[in-house]
């Protein structure tokens, strides 16, 4: 494992060693069927066991009772875009949607494609670097649903708190950072989440759904379009990205072993001190964009002097086997992605190699 590198890529993203080892031991025959989990049937019972440890693990993790469906679905979490709107917001009612960025922009896009939608909060007067909150949100109380994105890959911002909505159903998009510390995941509707953030690799977005919803569902729509399907079936109406599964599923055991969500915050929290309190010691070198009550755990957005600078801590970073610092396209500057699997000691060692380049520019 000596050609290891600390892998900070915002995603597809590193993934826990532990996990990659037992798949690595597992990958050619899957506990002595002579087979991969990736050439074995998803009606066969050596997956449905996978699929069925999966949803329960998810359950267990988070802390719902059975009035919750876990589904593994494709698509990614830009499928539920559209998919959201098509099953829950009726012709006759408004859907309203918090606007924090990029991925929670493309949702607004696609639910107006599709009915009413009543903008209930925005940062993007302020280039998106906060999170609203509180009187920021405003909504309607007969709006179908309220729609917010609890982490933002792009600008590094981040919901720690959530909004009451009291009767009003809550959705939100958790990719980025989901099962990242402790939550009550009861207050929500539906949480749906890409893999390949926390999760596992790419290919399934877990879609989380309280029983209420699949009352609301709108008729007529096309079957695989319909949660009710992926519901009933478990997610298994038709050939669900089964290796992925068998992934999370790992990827879920090994939270749990870690301590579950309660270990996992504490890691997660010395993770980001370490990015942060550089920023915060040195803001004539690093400069955080983001508001402080909103920055994110997961994704530490920063700039420096110049774009020369960032273009050689990148490249010097690359070379010393920091991976994946380059900002993202649309914004620039430097990114440093702290998801679950990466380590304490990545944290801390990307830290101390930023601030030796900035003694030494």
């Amino acid at each position: 494992m000596a050609n290891r590198v600390f892998n900070f890529n915002a995603g597809p993203s590193t993934l826990p060693l532990d996990v990659l080892k037992i798949v690595q031991e597992e990958l050619l025959d899957y506990r002595g069927t002579g087979m991969s989990i990736m050439e074995t049937s998803h009606r066969a019972p050596e997956f449905d066991e996978v699929n069925n440890q999966a949803m329960l693990l998810v359950k267990e993790l988070m802390g719902l009772g059975d009035n919750y469906h876990v589904m593994f679905v494709g698509g990614g979490a830009s499928t539920q875009f559209a998919h959201i709107p098509l099953n829950f917001l009726p012709k006759d009612k408004t859907a309203a949607y918090i606007d924090t960025g990029t991925w929670s922009t493309k949702a607004i896009k696609e639910a107006q494609n599709l009915g009413n939608v009543h903008l209930a909060g925005s940062s993007k007067d302020d280039g998106y670097t906060f999170v609203p909150k509180g009187a920021e949100i405003s909504y309607p109380n007969d709006v179908a649903y309220l729609h917010l994105t609890s982490n933002n890959t792009i600008k590094g911002t981040q919901y720690l708190d959530f909004p009451d909505t009291g009767n009003v159903p809550l959705i939100c998009d958790m990719s980025s950072d989901i099962l990242s510390h402790q939550v009550d995941f009861n207050k929500f509707a539906m949480i749906y989440a890409g893999a390949q953030k926390n999760l596992g690799p790419s290919g399934a977005t877990l879609v989380v759904l309280r029983d209420d919803m699949l009352e609301k569902i709108n008729d007529g729509l096309p079957t695989m379009f319909d949660y009710r399907t992926h519901a009933e079936k478990k997610s298994l109406f038709n050939t669900p990205p089964s290796f992925t599964i068998y992934m999370v599923k790992l990827v879920l055991e090994w939270i749990k072993n870690q301590g579950g969500l309660k270990a996992i915050e504490e890691v997660n929290r010395k993770k980001k001190d370490a990015i942060y309190n550089l920023i915060n010691e040195h803001p004539e070198f690093f400069r955080g964009p983001v508001r402080e009550d909103s920055r994110s755990w997961m994704n530490v957005a920063l700039r420096l002097p110049s774009e020369e600078l960032e273009k050689k801590l990148i490249a010097e970073a690359k070379d010393a086997g920091f991976i994946g610092l380059k900002g993202h396209r649309s914004v620039g500057g430097v990114r440093v992605s702290l998801y679950n699997a990466m380590t304490l000691e990545g944290a801390e060692k990307v830290a101390e190699f930023m601030d030796n380049f900035r003694k030494n520019n």
